[in-house]
């Protein structure tokens, strides 16, 4: 029987391999399939919900701050790349291309879409003409496709689905406005509806989006040490509207280049939370993105079996009522143990036992999936605690996560000294940099580690250079990274 076809007998500790330990979790999870094209997931239920509560979410924060969606077509022409010479350098490796259909050679070859950049350029040329269709502020809900060498379950697979925002306004000013209020609408995101902390910055030029003048970042401590971009917001200037023609007439009638932006989040997020919260039990989902908050299980003798369920649908329906996302797990043929296990396994935030002791006093037991305290609490309650402790068990993991990735966040002023610190520990070092690409590269090939940003709030700034020791104009995170 192949390994798709079964589940994971027992999970892999990740203190003996990391990697293992989060494939035999999402699989065990029932997260993903894996499908017959390579580097390509099938999403299972509990898997898409996920991203359904993220999308839900995240739309609404995009529509409170005026963004609109609308969708563009996933085929794009390559002459749209050859317009913006270093986006289409950028992503050469990655394009998968087009070339034939019905039977016939296509005139010009379509690339499958990496990002939308191109096509919204084209049809935003279309439908600009003057300052008063400015700002346009429009996000895209797709999939995207980039043929990757690696791939690794919702981190990074050859097509992911993720949001791509798309922005045109007056002058950089209202345009870098724009770039950083998305920026810390994904801080906020990632802190208070996923419970990880981030590290908020702007990228090196190195490392930036391909065409844009600035790219910023967020970036995440995944227990293992690795780092994982969370999301990024580019200015990309005039680039895209010299390009494509996106040209206004101002408030003189003077014809202008309208000033760009882009930012998006993806579907890696998923495997984020996973690597950031799972432990050896298996997935700890962040309440507010669980697709079960709460699941309950009557507990007894069969002879009080009816009764004890009765009272549990009772107690669902208050849950329900409240806007909890909550289940029952009445089945006769496992035994409580077992459904134990295998919820907390799931990751399920809370787990409600019910039994004739329990009903005799009023009372029901909350289980933590974090903590794993048990708490009595009155029946009448009951939904008062479930909010609660809801709420507890977010802030305990976002504390948890903040702990580790403090414990493993150091300052170093030497190469030598991060090489030492990555063979004995794991994570992120802050280090001064010079500025120079050879400095940078340096750091890579003797590390293995990239620069994840230039931090807005170092915890401290550092003077000179990591590598070479002269005054250090930056001071950055580095880091391996996924």
């Amino acid at each position: 029987m192949s390994n798709d076809k079964q589940f994971v007998k027992e999970i892999t500790p990740q203190g003996e391999d990391f990697s293992r330990w989060y494939i035999d979790v999402i699989k065990k999870a029932d997260l993903m399939s894996y499908s017959p094209v390579r580097g390509c997931i099938v999403f299972k239920p509990d898997g898409y919900e996920i991203w359904e509560n993220i999308q839900r979410e995240l739309d609404s924060k995009f529509k409170e701050t005026g963004h609109r969606n609308a969708y563009f077509p996933l085929f794009i022409p390559e002459s749209f790349f050859q317009k913006e010479k270093e986006h289409v350098e950028g992503f050469n490796p990655e394009l998968p291309w087009v070339t034939e259909a019905g039977g016939e050679k296509l005139e010009e070859r379509l690339a499958i879409r990496p990002t939308s950049e191109t096509m919204i350029g084209h049809m935003y040329a279309e439908w600009i003409n003057s300052y008063r269709d400015l700002p346009l502020l429009i996000n895209q809900w797709a999939n995207v496709v980039r043929w990757e060498k690696r791939t690794l379950p919702f981190l990074r697979t050859t097509e992911f689905l993720w949001q791509e925002g798309h922005t045109a306004h007056e002058d950089e000013q209202d345009a870098r406005r724009e770039t950083m209020q998305m920026l810390d609408v994904y801080r906020q995101f990632a802190e208070d509806f996923l419970a990880i902390p981030v590290i908020v910055g702007q990228k090196t030029p190195s490392e930036k989006f391909a065409g844009a003048i600035d790219t910023f970042s967020i970036e995440a401590m995944m227990k293992d040490g690795k780092a994982v971009q969370a999301g990024t917001s580019h200015y990309l200037g005039t680039n895209f509207a010299v390009a494509f023609d996106i040209k206004f007439l101002d408030r003189e009638n003077q014809h202008q280049f309208a000033h760009t932006t882009s930012w998006g989040v993806s579907t890696r997020l998923i495997g984020a939370l996973i690597m950031v919260h799972g432990d050896d039990r298996g997935l700890v989902l962040p309440p507010k993105v669980a697709p079960t908050q709460v699941i309950m299980i009557p507990i007894g003798p069969p002879k009080t079996r009816e009764q004890v369920i009765g009272r549990v649908d009772e107690l669902f329906a208050d849950l329900k009522k409240a806007g909890v996302r909550v289940k029952v797990d009445d089945r006769a043929d496992q035994s409580p143990g077992w459904k134990f296990n295998e919820y907390e396994m799931r990751g399920v935030p809370i787990r409600v036992e019910l039994g004739p002791r329990d009903m005799e006093n009023g009372v029901v037991v909350l289980v933590s999936r974090v903590s794993g305290e048990k708490k009595i609490v009155q029946q009448a309650d009951f939904v008062q605690e479930v909010q609660n402790l809801l709420a507890e068990i977010h802030q305990q993991m976002y504390d948890k996560a903040k702990q580790f990735r403090d414990e493993h966040y150091i300052a170093v002023d030497t190469i030598d000294e991060f090489k030492t610190f990555l063979e004995t520990k794991r994570g992120f070092a802050l280090a001064g940099w010079c500025g120079s690409n050879a400095c940078e590269s340096q750091v890579k090939e003797e590390t293995g580690a990239t620069s994840r940003n230039i931090p807005f709030t170092p915890s401290e700034t550092k003077s000179t250079c990591l590598v070479c020791g002269d005054p250090a104009k930056h001071t950055v995170v580095f880091g391996r990274s996924y």
